[in-house]
């Protein structure tokens, strides 16, 4: 088995390398690798894909990476498991609108739009702890549970067309999608590598899950 992290330039990725590769050793699932190799993408039997920064930007450099059509032929034709986080998840979106409006992938319903908390003393980006709320269950996150921690550092949110897609979310002065998913793609707005036992165990659970 053997699970690619894509390494489009889009943020460091070594604390997620190590968290996954922990994971893997743990539960049996084969290699990690990270890599920007087209090749390998699709061949991968799980497919990761991270992201830090702004999602114009993060959009253009996935398109130029090479990796972009291999990543999407192994998702939508071959169904493999799909991990997006960050702005790896709004990019499952159908459009963003960080600068400029900005089509993703469109495999989950949404919008990604700033986040606007209803309380002007809450700060933006979103920043830190948060607890979150399981709206619908999945097997990645099997054993996680309402008020468990996960990591955020964000500015931008995903608002859904479809709630049926929303999985979690969190209160930040409203409510903010936290994961979504559909069909093998999964997506975590926070930094599960940041995320201590809780981002563990979404990570074990995704290098074992089988959709």
């Amino acid at each position: 088995m053997l699970t690619a992290i894509i390494d489009y330039e889009s943020g460091n990725l070594h604390s997620a390398q190590k968290a996954f590769q922990r994971m893997a050793t743990e539960t049996g699932a084969g290699e990690v690798v990270v890599t920007a190799d087209p090749d390998v993408v699709a061949r991968a039997d799980r497919l990761v894909l991270p992201g830090d920064g702004a999602f114009p930007a993060c959009a253009a450099a996935l398109r130029r990476s090479g990796c972009f059509e291999a990543m999407v032929e192994a998702v939508t034709v071959k169904a493999r498991p799909f991990l997006g986080i960050c702005v790896g998840m709004q990019l499952l979106a159908r459009v963003g609108h960080e600068y400029e409006d900005t089509a993703g992938l469109g495999w989950i319903d949404g919008e990604v739009e700033r986040i606007v908390p209803a309380e002007p003393a809450l700060k933006v980006p979103h920043m830190g702890w948060n607890d979150l709320v399981i709206d619908t269950p999945h097997p990645v996150l099997a054993g996680v549970v309402s008020g468990d921690h996960a990591y955020f550092v964000h500015s931008y949110q995903m608002r859904l067309s479809d709630p049926a897609q929303r999985l979690a979310h969190v209160e930040y002065g409203g409510d903010v999608t936290a994961i979504v998913g559909q069909d093998t793609r999964i997506g975590l707005q926070f930094h599960p590598e940041k995320s201590a036992a809780t981002g563990l165990r979404m990570i074990a659970n995704f290098l074992t899950w089988a959709p």
